[in-house]
């Protein structure tokens, strides 16, 4: 038996099954959903989720600040996109994050099983501990065991917490109070001003607060090291593979040095008894001569607090101050500089704040091809050194294929010029190239100090 078909049906149902098809694909590329960092590219813009402390994220002279605010920054660039920063508090980071409110998380978040069930880690970027923080005069606890009877004071949702609940789950007879969103910076402050007894801190965070609280000791520590890690929501794979590929970048290129530097490495230049002295004369010596400090600032376009700090590096705020070298006076100046910045009496302060602040812009002036903070940091040291072995270290940064108007390249290249290799080599003959490098990081800490404290 013959079947005949329909002319034109085969035509008809050819262009039905085409229409389902195209209409099928169209409906899977509409609903092809973009990744973060797919979103974060054509948005050009990106929003770290953070905390506003002095180690994350802070404001300061209307200029953003901090260590995790530096390496965020550092990453968007390396994106090729602008930042947004948004801060929360402690506890409702990581809702804010799976609730769409930033694309990462950047707090000093220790990377603990618990969190890794609600969110997915960047590989870890910063090795830390807990440490036990006590008054300097309390010498009871130096074994976990002696934290039976005390009571702990740590923020609530920390990994301190979490910590101190293990320690004492495993029959350490120890009480914790838990404070809603307390800083752990006012919890270290508590302890050097003996209003609580004991705190936990990240071995970073502890180690940048003493320069702030010289009178607390960083005590034993609760835990085994740990690493510091970025969050994303989960499933996130892009962005973290991008995260992970930016600190893998910027260590092997020396900018996670700088920035860490930058705010945690300048407590190993002093001692105790030193940043004790310094926070005292604050209080006793410096307020006789702020107002010139001020002035002298103003005119030539300074902060005061970066001056206030070089003078007391220079001579502790005692304006009879004398050097073995000759250099007399608050600002230490040589009789040439002296005679050439018109101060006819290096003992007079206000003669020798004047005359040190003027000839410290005269050599801010030379270093024209730094950008700032750079250009300060090198003139501070020309200010300790001369300007002609500043010349010689630049010139090897510059064999050493380093940029001569960074500072980060003069710290390693100064410290050289006491070698005869390289003294050889300098039209200017030996120096002692660690000072000027003790020199500025010293000034820095100071500085930083006094910012802290008239934010």
């Amino acid at each position: 038996m013959t079947h005949q078909m329909t002319p034109g049906l085969p035509y008809k149902a050819g262009m039905l099954l085409l229409s389902i098809v195209s209409l099928l694909a169209l409906n899977g590329s509409a609903g092809a959903k973009e990744n973060s960092l797919q979103k974060i590219r054509k948005a050009k813009e990106i929003t770290v989720i953070t905390r506003s402390n002095a180690h994350c994220y802070y404001i300061y002279r209307e200029q953003p600040m901090g260590f995790e605010y530096d390496l965020a920054e550092a990453f968007a660039d390396h994106l090729g996109v602008r930042l947004k920063v948004k801060t929360f508090p402690w506890a409702d980071m990581i809702k804010a994050l799976n609730e769409g409110k930033g694309d990462f998380v950047a707090a000093s978040k220790t990377i603990t099983s618990s969190r890794k069930e609600l969110i997915d880690f960047s590989d870890g970027y910063l090795t830390i501990q807990q440490r036990v923080i006590v008054h300097e005069n309390n010498h009871t606890i130096k074994d976990l065991a002696d934290l039976s009877g005390k009571t702990v004071h740590v923020r609530r949702a920390t990994s301190y917490e979490e910590r101190l609940s293990e320690l004492r789950q495993q029959g350490l007879d120890l009480t914790f109070r838990v404070h809603d969103d307390v800083p752990t910076e006012e919890l270290i402050r508590q302890v050097a001003d003996k209003e609580i007894e004991v705190t936990i801190a990240d071995s970073n965070i502890a180690r940048l607060n003493l320069r702030y609280y010289p009178t607390v000791r960083i005590g034993v520590p609760i835990e085994e090291t740990q690493r510091l890690g970025w969050a994303v929501k989960k499933g996130e794979r892009s962005l973290l593979k991008a995260i992970n590929g930016f600190f893998k970048k910027i260590k092997s290129d020396g900018t996670f040095d700088d920035i860490y530097r930058g705010y945690y490495s300048n407590e190993q230049v002093f001692d105790r008894f030193d940043l004790k002295k310094f926070h005292q004369r604050i209080k006793t010596r410096l307020p006789t001569y702020q107002p010139i400090i001020k002035e002298a600032a103003t005119m030539h376009g300074f902060d005061w607090r970066l001056i206030a700090a070089v003078t007391y590096q220079e001579s502790h705020f005692n304006p009879r101050a004398k050097s073995h070298r000759g250099v007399r006076g608050l600002m230490q100046l040589t009789q040439a500089t002296a005679k050439e910045m018109g101060v006819t009496n290096r003992l007079d302060p206000y003669q020798s704040i004047m005359g040190g602040v003027r000839y410290l812009k005269r050599l801010y002036r030379r270093y024209d091809k730094a950008e700032d903070p750079e250009r300060t940091f090198i003139a501070l040291a020309s200010y300790n050194v001369g300007p002609r072995h500043i010349l010689s270290a630049q010139r090897i940064a510059r064999k050493k294929g380093f940029d001569p108007n960074k500072w980060s390249s003069l710290e390693q290249t100064l410290p050289l010029l006491c070698y005869e290799e390289y003294i050889r080599q300098s039209k200017h003959g030996y120096c002692r190239g660690t000072e000027p490098v003790r020199y500025v990081n010293r000034i820095r800490t100071y500085y930083d100090i006094l910012r802290r404290q008239t934010l």
